[in-house]
């Protein structure tokens, strides 16, 4: 991982074979600790997350925010001069060379795998290694090492590693300076109280933030070796603390950061799946982390291109539902939105290339993340690239185009032999029902009267500013099936859609639409349909 001191990154994609699409994953590379300003109230009954600050977007391989922008895998869109990274983990550093603690008084241990991949052993601890292979005598002066005389060799591994770095440029060194000074604060304090869980973890940060001034170019192991003492460290102050979500979230990181070096190895998978588990149990301790959500999909996502054909798309779905998880918790949450919108182009490529069907409705539900993430953000070249690539998959001049079954307008609560199957279509200005079997007769502007004269009494139509909430919902009194209820200023809407995957696409697509009403961006969306 890459650590900037913009929280936002992207992870390239892997472009699939039909049009390049540009995806590059967004993955929040943001430490725990550094918290988005929450949005504006949107639609729905859910608490939402802090906004973000607003990153400058670079075209990573994937998307991930490092934000972790998109990674290769599914539909990616990639910008050539541009970087998907996760959320930079950086530890609050003061000019007088302070690092202020990030962290809570809390934790929990998720085990990291000291022995797979590749270790960097001391000379002390590779001679002790053999010695005990060779059956030495356990009173080797070695095996006699006390704690301490551990603790402070593993001490000194560290600030080695940390002295070794000197930045790639003037703004990189005196970083580094102040990274190294905060390093031996918190070696002191850890001499002190070796218990110190804050120290640890601190320390830690300092040792993957040092990772990021590395020089890419560079071929030396050191990058490798302070991530990897960072997931030691982080390792010990879980154990000491197993409720410090922070730590998990950050040691997450770290790990993506060492699999992306492994390419599509075994020794990557293990990461990947190691880098899960932390996102998992990050997730766990602190539930209300769209960051950690979307990280973990791009985690999932990354997997999904290495491990056998017959587990892929499993982890992908799964991938899938993380995305969709931040997004509820934070509406205008656009990297996630993309992200989402490329894992679905990646998945309908999928089943293209295994043989089935053309799945328009995927390619059309991707479509219509994009867009969402571009109204979000129009200043983002990655998602205007992937629009472009996109766009044509939509209903045009909609949004989008389904079926749902509704009552009829003006009775919420009718007879279920009343409730009739209808098409619907929604637009930058809202949800309306059309009877006509002919689509191409519906209005495109949902203010006006149809063309044929149908009369506004006789449709369901729901206007964006007049939306309160949007939710599934589940009632006695409603016909048997996924149903949706969208909450008005006029009384509630309430719609039965075709299946549970048909209910997720509707709910998010209203949501996506009265969010981007919501951040003043519905000219930009109606620019998108219309022109």
């Amino acid at each position: 991982m890459s650590t900037n001191e913009d929280p936002e990154f992207q992870d390239a994609l892997e472009l699939p074979p039909a049009p390049p699409l540009p995806t590059a994953p967004v993955s929040d590379s943001t430490t725990a600790g550094q918290q988005e300003s929450s949005p504006e109230n949107v639609p729905e009954s859910a608490s939402q997350a802090n906004r973000e600050s607003e990153p400058d977007a670079e075209v990573p391989e994937a998307v991930a925010e490092h934000e972790s922008e998109p990674t290769p895998a599914p539909p990616a869109i990639i910008d050539s001069d541009s970087k998907v990274v996760e959320e930079p983990k950086e530890a609050a550093i003061h000019s007088n060379g302070e690092v202020e603690a990030q962290s809570n008084d809390q934790a929990g241990r998720a085990q990291l795998r000291k022995d797979e991949g590749n270790r960097t052993f001391t000379m002390r601890e590779l001679l002790t290694e053999l010695k005990t292979e060779e059956g030495e005598d356990a009173g080797s002066p070695y095996s006699q090492e006390t704690p301490q005389q551990h603790a402070a060799e593993q001490t000194n591994a560290a600030m080695e590693l940390i002295n070794s770095i000197t930045g790639v440029d003037e703004e990189g060194r005196s970083r580094q300076r102040i990274l190294t000074f905060a390093a031996k604060r918190y070696a002191s304090a850890i001499e002190r109280n070796p218990d110190d869980y804050d120290a640890l973890y601190n320390w830690a940060l300092v040792l993957q933030e040092s990772a990021d001034n590395v020089n890419p170019e560079s071929t030396s192991p050191s990058k490798d070796a302070l991530l990897e003492e960072a997931c030691k460290k982080y390792d010990e102050a879980t154990r000491l603390c197993p409720s410090l979500h922070d730590a998990f979230y950050n040691w997450a990181i770290a790990i993506s950061d060492r699999a992306k070096m492994r390419g599509r190895t075994k020794e990557a998978e293990e990461l990947w799946k190691q880098a899960t588990k932390n996102y998992e149990k990050a997730v766990q301790l602190n539930w209300n982390s769209p960051q950690a959500l979307n990280n973990w999909g791009l985690a999932l996502q990354e997997l999904s291109a290495i491990v056998p054909a017959r587990e892929k798309q499993t982890i992908v779905r799964t991938a899938i539902s993380k995305f969709r998880a931040a997004i509820r918790l934070q509406f205008d949450f656009h990297r996630a939105i993309y992200n989402l919108g490329t894992v679905l182009y990646g998945l309908a490529e999928d089943m293209l290339r295994a043989g089935a069907a053309t799945n328009n409705e995927l390619y059309s539900q991707s479509a219509i993340y994009i867009a969402a993430a571009h109204a979000l953000k129009p200043s983002y070249s990655v998602y205007s690239s992937a629009l472009r690539l996109v766009r044509s998959m939509l209903p045009l001049p909609y949004l989008k185009v389904g079926y749902l079954t509704a009552p009829p307008a003006g009775q919420p609560i009718a007879p279920h032999s009343d409730w009739k199957r209808s098409q619907f279509v929604l637009n930058h200005e809202g949800l309306q029902q059309y009877n006509k079997p002919d689509l191409k007769q519906a209005p495109q502007n949902l203010s006006r009267r149809s063309a044929d004269g149908t009369n506004d009494k006789k449709a369901i139509k729901v206007e964006v500013p007049d939306i309160i909430s949007v939710s599934a919902c589940a009632d006695l009194t409603l016909p048997r099936g996924p149903a949706l209820c969208v909450d008005t200023i006029h009384g509630p809407v309430y719609l039965i859609a075709d299946s549970w995957e048909y209910l997720d696409g509707w709910l998010d697509a209203i949501r996506l639409v009265y969010t981007i009403y919501a951040r003043g961006k519905s000219d930009v969306l109606a620019s998108i349909v219309t022109s």
